[in-house]
């Protein structure tokens, strides 16, 4: 597999390793989100032990990583009766080395024996802080890694010296894998997501989105078909009433209320599943950016992820019909509702382009940037400037249509409705548009207004930050 990006997180463990002193990083995250390949490309040119723990017996398990060392340092293997035996020999064997220790899928392990990080405890302090050598624990499931090893209940709590949680690609970052045209990389981006995995698995050269759609995803035997029942699985013993929440959500029920009428989950548990959701990055819940976080009653949830929307969106609901006729589903009911779809990625591909020029001060100064609703009124992306007492209002469209005056005068009487400021406050406005602008709107609206069209956006997200 290719490995794309990832370069601040490289150039972080490199730099770490090769300063004085041992380190102990954690690096963690979604099932196919990078991590393993982020560790091979870190370790490829340095002396490393690289162990891919698996679903299998403790002893077995703990047999292959004793060869492994063994082997790495030429030597005879060893009789070993316990996990506390294995770190002591690797201790033993590291104590004048300058090695990356790489554990990956470190919760499989943890799995048969809940005693592991106890005794990579003894092996931190009584050995690898007396080196120059890296241990790296990696793991797939968010839950253990934060309990077993991050949590303040672990063993290990304070001694790790850095950590990662690896997040999907932005859509600039993706950019570098989709190679369709800007239009058809947003359409695309709205399927996959910036989960590496899913983004390696479409051809951007001869095929069409429409193509790699029916191939990759309603296929029953590819990949993406199960994907999200596996990825579950990898947290959750049970996930059926997670699966309904899911789909619920991605179907537009996104408010606690909604969701509990459409599942039938009453709303005490209901609250339960939304947290665990949240804390495995499934979902995200949003209240309208004025609002305080503790305060606000006014939340919506949302699925997190594009390809998980997508799925609980189409593939989810019509499993039988697909099973019988993809090609069907794909028309009927897919392509007529994905420019819907595409919409909401949209909004956040034009939120992401507000905070790169921001940060390559291209564009004014927002501390914070995000949707708005009250009752009726909502408006895709007010941005918060406190200390200038500056607020900026934007809509997007992703519309067949060039954008006329109707959506300017539709957003100026939205914005009278946001109480954030003093009446002094200073207001800006854009509008980012699929199909552009009716022609002479440039004209019409004063210089408090900025148009965007994909192309702008495009310019945007395609130039390196400077910062």
């Amino acid at each position: 597999m290719t490995f794309y990006n990832r370069i601040d997180e490289l150039e972080t463990l490199n730099t770490a390793f090769e300063s004085p002193g041992h380190d102990f990083y954690v690096v963690y995250g979604r099932r196919r989100i990078g991590k393993t390949e982020l560790l091979k490309e870190f370790c490829r040119h340095q002396p490393h032990i690289y162990f891919l723990s698996a679903q299998e017996a403790e002893e077995r398990q703990r047999e292959k990583f004793v060869e492994q060392v063994a082997d790495y340092f030429d030597d005879r293997v060893p009789r070993i009766d316990g996990w506390d035996e294995a770190l002591e020999y690797l201790g033993e064997k590291i104590a004048d080395e300058d090695l990356i220790v790489a554990i990956d899928e470190f919760p499989y392990l943890v799995e048969e024996n809940d005693s592991l990080p106890s005794y990579l405890q003894s092996f931190v302090d009584e050995h690898l802080q007396e080196t120059d050598s890296m241990l790296v624990l990696c793991g797939s499931s968010i839950s253990t890694m934060e309990s077993e090893v991050l949590g303040h209940e672990s063993p290990l709590y304070g001694r790790r010296t850095g950590q990662f949680d690896v997040q999907p690609f932005s859509f600039r970052q993706a950019r570098e894998v989709i190679l369709y045209d800007i239009e058809d990389a947003i359409r695309s981006y709205a399927v996959t997501g910036g989960t590496p995995m899913y983004l390696t698995l479409f051809d951007y050269f001869d095929s069409s989105l429409a193509d790699n759609i029916r191939s990759q995803i309603l296929s029953p035997s590819a990949v993406l078909y199960n994907e999200p029942e596996f990825l579950l699985r990898t947290e959750l013993r049970s996930p059926a009433r997670y699966m309904s929440i899911l789909e619920s959500i991605a179907l537009g029920h996104t408010t606690p209320n909604e969701i509990s009428g459409a599942t039938g989950i009453d709303s005490g548990p209901l609250s339960k599943y939304l947290r665990k959701l949240q804390k495995l990055r499934l979902i995200e819940r949003e209240i309208p950016v004025t609002a305080s976080a503790k305060k606000s009653k006014r939340s919506k949830y949302y699925v997190a992820d594009e390809f998980l929307r997508f799925w609980f969106r189409y593939v989810g609901p019509n499993r039988s019909s697909i099973e019988e006729a993809p090609g069907i589903v794909y028309e009927n009911t897919i392509e007529p509702d994905l420019p819907n779809l595409v919409g909401e990625t949209f909004e956040d591909i034009c939120q992401e382009a507000i905070w790169e020029g921001i940060r390559r001060e291209e564009f004014e100064q927002y501390s914070e940037i995000g949707r708005w609703w009250y009752g009726e009124n909502e408006i895709d992306i007010v941005g918060l400037s406190p200390a200038d007492d500056r607020i900026l209002f934007a809509e997007c469209k992703w519309t067949s249509e060039p954008v006329g005056c109707g959506l300017v005068e539709d957003l100026r009487a939205k914005s009278e409705h946001v109480q954030w400021g003093p009446d002094s406050r200073t207001e800006r406005f854009a509008l980012f548009s699929r199909s552009g602008f009716v022609e002479g709107l440039d004209q019409e609206v004063d210089d408090s207004w900025s148009l965007f069209n994909v192309g702008s956006i495009d310019r945007i997200l395609e130039s390196p930050t400077e910062i």
